[in-house]
């Protein structure tokens, strides 16, 4: 039995779906493409911003230290939920890394997953980030609340959320530098 060209050609792009969609090269494609896609957040109109009124959220970092989200009131924050097993979580996470390692001394990063320790330290060991990483010890605050990783949140010293962007996003963008910048001289 001899195949077509026609034939041949749908072979390939069967095989090529089913190559993106079960194995792990199409989890990097999906990362590789969607570091070219992420634009800068979108900054939500002032008449339309919430403000933050739940900080009772307990935390703990990748290294087993408690925090009490209370203490971050009145700081800048940027808060990310997200996961490994995330195509456009694992591609904004470059972006987040070089935000912090600008910005983490100024503004509270909170990157918060719910996977198991183990797993996410091997992830960031393996990548080599530094930005901090958390997980929940009590219920998110209801204006957290995503249906949808990535959900990232910036939040002013007033506690306004200035930015509630769901996808992934270029946080290293010069506009968000310079919102951050205008956040922290309030």
């Amino acid at each position: 039995m001899r195949l077509s060209k026609n034939q041949i050609s749908n072979v390939l792009w069967i095989l090529a779906i089913v190559l993106i969609v079960f194995t792990p090269v199409g989890f990097h494609l999906k990362v590789f493409i969607g570091k070219f896609f992420a634009a800068s957040a979108v900054i939500v109109e002032a008449d339309e911003q919430k403000i933050l009124e739940d900080y009772d959220w307990k935390l703990v970092s990748l290294n087993g230290n408690q925090m009490d989200f209370q203490s971050s009131k009145g700081e800048v924050l940027l808060v990310n939920f997200w996961a490994t097993w995330c195509p456009p979580c694992v591609a904004e996470l470059p972006s987040l890394e070089k935000l912090y390692a600008d910005y983490g001394d100024k503004v509270k990063f909170v990157l918060v997953t719910n996977e198991q320790p183990e797993k996410v330290s091997h992830f960031v060991q393996k990548k080599s980030y530094t930005v901090p990483i958390y997980f929940e010890r009590s219920s998110t605050p209801d204006m957290f609340f995503s249906k949808s990783i990535p959900a990232t949140y910036i939040i002013s010293k007033s506690g306004k959320i200035v930015v509630d962007e769901k996808g992934a996003a270029n946080w290293n963008s010069k506009s968000t530098r310079n919102l951050l910048d205008k956040l922290l001289q309030e």
